[in-house]
């Protein structure tokens, strides 16, 4: 493979620590970048994404597509020769997880005035 076709990119995470940088091939895709991102996220984080579709990566003020590859994406990666590519991780939970794991209260609710007549 001919070394252009050869990308350097560094994930920044939310707490400002890095993973990478990886080298990837312009044909690799941005949903292969999430899944390393899964498969390699530091131990130990508050937040840790469980799957590929919670995790958005930001790259120049775009949120990435997960179809499109690393060489149609380049033209917002700029065209500095040998630099490393710096992408922004978000880690979104999926809100049907979330919705579910909300505590539903059915207890039936009390009329309760808490008024001060002084």
């Amino acid at each position: 493979m001919p070394e252009e076709d050869l990308v350097d990119i560094k994930f920044r995470l939310y707490d400002g620590s890095d993973i990478g940088p990886f080298r990837y091939s312009s044909a690799a895709t941005v949903d292969m970048l999430k899944q390393r991102i899964v498969s390699d996220w530091p131990k130990g984080k508050t937040i840790v994404p469980k799957s590929a579709n919670e995790v958005k990566l930001i790259n120049s003020g775009q949120i990435l597509e997960n179809n499109k590859t690393v060489g149609q994406c380049k033209v917002l990666f700029g065209e500095i020769a040998g630099s490393i590519i710096i992408m922004h991780v978000v880690v979104q939970p999926s809100l049907a997880k979330t919705k579910a794991e909300k505590k539903v209260d059915d207890s039936p609710k009390k009329a309760v005035c808490s008024c001060s007549i002084l």
